[in-house]
């Protein structure tokens, strides 16, 4: 192990990772459920349509997952980081130059990989980089970027919405919130001491009963999650409450983003690691069902409370149970498992947008979602039986 780099503060690198998660995830995955129900409006979109064009965003991070998980890329972290960041950033200025259906396929491909090469990539400098500084217990600042991003975003569109500006300067303000981060970003990620990665090729994952059940539980998880977090402006938008109140439950979903992690991080330190992860798996299912069960605005606003606040922190806690199953091998689990998460997100919205077409809502969708998270809270709780066997 080397020793840490005293030019290196930890606060600045998990800022920096705080930044990059907010530009690759916050913004440049899920700005797509704000901008969702005006380009759905303005281009004639079926609900099953904007649940391909969401599927196709997390089949490219499925992929992008998948290309990480190789060795090819150590002491090129930073540099990938930056150039995904980059990608994603252009991505979003793409969105707006076209209404051609295949071509939207393509671009949220696209940027699919890059989030999944700064989950990857950048996750591991920042992870690696804070546990030789011994402050690990800062990663709650790198996930909370992903809260960041959608508040961000989410007043970006409210502010739009004032005007008479369309989705496409959505996207392009999307472009320019990324572009101040990215800026940020190669300013603040150091050049040394803050490399991830081990020195050595780690060694082959040894998927044992335990791994098992908490990767397929992650993935079931992608699948729950992703239903409410694609389409939740658009139940908003059921209600015709309005583009400023639409952004308004974004804001507040992203906002209770910010200190999930760190709070849940607290719950798991209590608990341990596998009841957190399920009792937030109950919490956000039972977010899912309220908004579509209750009426109004209530029903999206505790939604949308009770999935930023769960979503990100059982993202996390998942991660850690898997690093901790891995023994020498923590990079090729965080690639099998953000590998697994991104299956359930490319079923996910196709289902969700399949039914709602067929039942004319998303009450249903949203049951199955539910029913997911529950799946996935009993799978990670059964993996502790299965680590004692």
């Amino acid at each position: 192990m080397h020793a840490p780099a005293p030019s290196v503060s930890p606060v600045r690198l998990a800022f920096a990772g705080m930044l990059s998660m907010a530009v690759a995830m916050g913004i440049g995955r899920f700005v797509y459920t704000p901008i969702l129900p005006g380009m759905m409006a303005a281009l004639g979109q079926t609900t099953s349509e904007a649940g391909f064009i969401a599927a196709s965003n997390y089949a490219g991070y499925l992929v992008g997952a998948l290309i990480a998980g190789g060795g090819w890329a150590h002491g090129w972290e930073r540099a990938l980081s930056l150039a995904s960041l980059a990608l994603s950033t252009a991505l979003c200025l793409a969105m707006a130059l076209t209404d051609d259906f295949a071509a939207f396929l393509a671009i949220r491909f696209a940027a699919g990989v890059a989030s999944a090469f700064v989950m990857v990539f950048l996750s591991s400098i920042v992870f690696a980089g804070l546990a030789r500084l011994e402050r690990s217990d800062l990663q709650w600042m790198h996930f909370g970027g992903v809260g960041v991003g959608i508040a961000a975003s989410a007043s970006m569109v409210a502010l739009l919405a004032l005007g008479t500006f369309g989705w496409r300067a959505n996207w392009v303000g999307a472009a320019a919130l990324s572009l101040a981060a990215l800026v940020a970003v190669s300013l603040l990620l150091p050049r040394g001491g803050g490399q991830g990665g081990s020195a050595v090729k780690e060694p082959a994952l040894d998927f044992t009963p335990a791994l098992k059940r908490i990767v397929w539980a992650y993935g079931i998880f992608g699948f729950g999650y992703v239903v409410t977090a694609t389409f939740l402006i658009a139940i908003v938008r059921e209600n015709e409450s309005g583009s400023v109140l639409e952004a308004v439950v974004w804001l507040v979903t992203g906002l209770a983003v910010i200190p999930s992690a760190f709070l849940w991080g607290l719950a798991a330190r209590r608990w341990g690691l596998r009841p957190a992860f399920a009792i937030g798996c109950a919490v956000e299912g039972a977010g899912v069902m309220a908004s579509v069960a209750l009426g109004g605005m209530t029903g999206p606003l505790v939604g949308g409370i009770l999935l930023g606040n769960t979503f990100v922190a059982i993202t996390a806690l998942g991660i850690q149970i898997g690093r901790n199953l891995a023994g020498p091998s923590p990079r090729k689990v965080l690639s099998v498992m953000t590998a697994a998460f991104g299956l359930g997100q490319i079923v996910g919205p196709v289902v969700a947008g399949i039914v709602a077409d067929w039942t004319g809502g998303f009450f249903w969708p949203s049951v199955l979602a539910a029913l997911a998270l529950a799946v996935s809270a009993w799978l990670a709780l059964s993996s502790k039986a299965a680590a004692q066997a």
